[in-house]
């Protein structure tokens, strides 16, 4: 039994020569998913300095 992998995108069957996905037209629809910032990795917000100087100021 063969399971074709589907588009994230569109959800066709996806094409050998732009896996995931199905054509250029989807890969180039989710790299502009990527920079208008639909698509977001979480992560920890680091501290900024002025947070960092206070926090030392108070253990000396």
């Amino acid at each position: 039994m063969t399971h074709s992998a589907k588009c994230p995108i569109c959800e066709q069957p996806s094409a050998t020569a732009y896996r995931p996905f199905c054509s250029r037209r989807c890969a180039d629809v989710d790299l502009g998913r990527w920079f208008g910032g639909t698509y977001r990795i979480p992560a920890e917000q680091l501290p900024d300095a002025e947070s960092e100087k206070a926090e030392i100021n108070d253990k000396t």
